[in-house]
């Protein structure tokens, strides 16, 4: 009796078998494909998006005036398209007369720039003066560019007032306001005038349209580069839905930096 029945099971057809009887395709035909597609999500979707897509909504200046440099930026925190918060501190100071701005990742950006305030102590103990705009920009480019193949997100300038015959990377003595330009690649750029973000081709458009185009921004007065700041951030949030919150504006001169101006978007009358 058991040998029957055994012999009733090998008889017995399997499920692919089945399957193909009844026109039906296997679970093997159906699982390549489906194998092929999850593959072509995984990995090829995400090379065909550009790199950090949402990483840079946001609005932040500085530039170059007579005597200083100001930084103007919004508070707006986006999570895609949804506002994560209204109130971030997009300048962070690194040292008395030195801050960095953040634009990509907010925790990558306040990562690096609070190691270079810990770099910027550690030099003045040991070295007894203050460390150079020039030098904390070129740590923080070594540190970006030996951590380029973990996807950072950075978009940062890094601006101070120097002292004059403090000493640079090229042992140069130089002196007076300083800004550069960082990102997560390792680039490292020096400028009078720079604007990072989602919302930087409209603040560089007023900035181009009200500044003087030989001398740009170098002849304005602080009371002028402060104007010209809040209108520049304020155009760019009103057409960036990335950019928003308050706007902020820092002043750096020798004597040190300060925030002089804040505002709440949503109480501006244009």
């Amino acid at each position: 009796h058991n040998s029957k029945q055994r012999q009733n099971k090998r008889r017995r057809p399997s499920n692919g078998a089945r399957r193909r009887n009844l026109g039906m395709p296997s679970l093997r035909d159906c699982t390549y494909p489906f194998l092929s597609f999850l593959w072509m999500t995984a990995f090829l979707l995400p090379a065909l998006l550009p790199t950090n897509f949402f990483a840079t909504a946001t609005t932040t200046l500085s530039f170059v005036f007579d005597g200083g440099i100001i930084a103007a930026v919004d508070s707006r925190a986006s999570i895609g398209n949804f506002v994560g918060s209204k109130t971030v501190q997009k300048v962070l100071p690194i040292n008395d007369r030195m801050l960095g701005t953040m634009a990509g990742g907010a925790a990558d950006c306040s990562f690096w720039i609070r190691k270079l305030q810990a770099e910027s102590r550690h030099y003045e103990l040991s070295e007894g003066r203050p460390i150079a705009v020039a030098k904390v920009s070129r740590l923080l480019a070594d540190y970006l560019y030996a951590n380029r193949h973990i996807d950072l997100s950075i978009g940062t300038m890094i601006m101070g007032f120097d002292d004059y015959g403090c000493v640079d990377n090229n042992g140069a003595n130089g002196g007076g306001p300083s800004i550069y330009y960082v990102d997560n690649k390792g680039t490292r750029v020096k400028g009078d005038l720079f604007s990072t973000g989602s919302g930087s081709t409209f603040a560089l458009g007023v900035l181009d349209t009200e500044m003087d185009p030989v001398h740009k921004c170098k002849n304005m007065t602080q009371e002028q580069a402060i104007a010209l700041g809040i209108q520049a951030i304020r155009h760019a949030t009103f057409r960036d839905a990335y950019s928003g919150g308050f706007i902020a504006i820092y002043v750096i001169t020798k004597d040190g930096w300060r925030k002089v101006f804040s505002e709440d978007l949503a109480l501006s009358t244009g």
